[in-house]
């Protein structure tokens, strides 16, 4: 009988960490995809779902019996991605300037996307934190709260910055069109 009182609630565990994996694996790996060389991804995924398992209970959204919303849990769970791929971004530091003292080697460039290369030079001008939000909200979709939520500044303070590196950006890329970046206005839907 005491056995069986044990096993059940990690069966819940278990299922409650399914239910989670169901939701937020695929944007999760999408994220560290587009920030992180592709040898180093699935590592930095796996120790993300690793924190998440250690630290379910604190999930927000996940309490219910419910189908997991994506909209709750998906801002914690890329602020935990965002951790492990910042601690694996500083272990594999370490590990390159033991190398470079080692052999005195210089480590070649990233590659960037040759279709993208304004886009990544102009995204290279603004600041790291910057540059996440606005990751955030482009490639992630995410909203300012949200954004907040994964990068540990309140809405508003995320909100001004997005709206400031969105306006850096702009007149980086020399956009003569007043309409926000990245969205279409009605009258150029209208055209198409």
């Amino acid at each position: 009988m005491e056995l069986r009182l044990v096993q059940e609630p990690s069966r819940v565990r278990e299922a409650r960490f399914e239910a989670l994996l169901g939701v937020v694996a695929e944007p999760l790996h999408r994220y560290l995809r587009r920030r992180a060389d592709a040898a180093v991804v699935d590592d930095v995924l796996a120790e993300t779902m690793l924190v998440l398992w250690r630290r379910l209970e604190d999930v927000p959204g996940l309490g219910g019996d419910g189908p997991v919303d994506p909209d709750e849990v998906l801002p914690w769970c890329y602020g935990v991605a965002r951790g492990c791929l910042a601690n694996a971004r500083r272990a594999e530091g370490r590990r390159l300037r033991l190398v470079e003292r080692l052999t005195q080697a210089e480590e070649p460039p990233r590659e960037v996307e040759a279709e993208h290369l304004e886009l990544h030079h102009a995204l290279g001008t603004l600041g790291a934190l910057d540059r996440e939000v606005v990751r955030l909200w482009a490639w992630e979709g995410l909203a300012p709260s949200a954004i907040a939520q994964v990068t540990g500044l309140t809405a508003n303070a995320a909100s001004i910055r997005l709206h400031r590196a969105k306006k850096k950006l702009a007149a980086r890329l020399e956009r003569k069109n007043p309409a926000r970046a990245g969205h279409r206005t009605d009258e150029e839907g209208s055209r198409r």
